[in-house]
């Protein structure tokens, strides 16, 4: 069943990511909410707030000075936790690594290259929330499929949430991905993936509910 609102929603993707993180020392894990007019930085800071008893070690990274700067001064008792990537890369460099528990709030293709450093310092869990590291103007070449193949391949849904043109797909680990249809009185389950669904998986699962 799909979740009534957002808050619901993130109860959701809290145990789903608790679950993820117990069921290995180190992994890469995403976190999905593909609302409209969505604002992440409340989103992270709650998800962080939820994770700090189980890992008072988190860190909550976010993309640029600004975005840090901002996410401070919004949330003064967890200004401790909130770092730019930058710094955290800075660190690593004087400490040969780091550890713990680390969340990466929304970064893009344009951060792609730091967050590929990160990860291959980093000696915990990592947690991207609502992150687009692949960039579609880089096109089908060898670089993309080198990329699809080597580092964003081993990043793996902890939770997602996203809305399709025909209904919506959801997952919480360590469940299957769900496919919702939208009928005119609501959403209604129509079948499950092992893996997230591309567009034509989804059409042909509709078609073949309609028989």
């Amino acid at each position: 069943m799909l979740p009534a609102d957002l808050r619901q929603a993130e109860e959701e993707a809290l145990a789903a990511v608790q679950a993820a993180l117990a069921s290995q020392s180190r992994g890469l894990w995403t976190v999905e909410f593909r609302f409209e007019g969505l604002r992440i930085l409340p989103v992270a800071l709650r998800l962080l707030a939820a994770l700090t008893p189980q890992h008072p070690e988190a860190r909550l990274l976010f993309p640029d000075a600004g975005a840090t700067a901002l996410a401070k001064r919004d949330a003064l008792d967890q200004a401790q936790q909130l770092l730019g990537l930058g710094d955290l890369l800075r660190l690593q460099q004087a400490d040969g690594g780091s550890e713990g528990l680390v969340l990466l709030a929304a970064p893009t293709p344009a951060d792609y290259e730091e967050v590929e450093s990160l990860c291959a310092q980093h000696r915990g869990s990592l947690v991207m929330i609502n992150g687009r590291l692949e960039d579609a103007a880089v096109g089908i070449g060898t670089v993309a499929r080198e990329r699809r193949k080597g580092f964003l391949s081993e990043w793996q849904a902890a939770y997602g949430l996203l809305p399709t043109s025909e209904g919506a797909l959801r997952r919480a680990y360590p469940a299957d991905w769900q496919f919702y249809r939208r009928d005119p009185d609501g959403y209604r389950s129509v079948c499950s993936f092992e893996q997230r669904p591309d567009r034509e998986q989804q059409l042909e699962a509709l078609e073949e509910a309609a028989r």
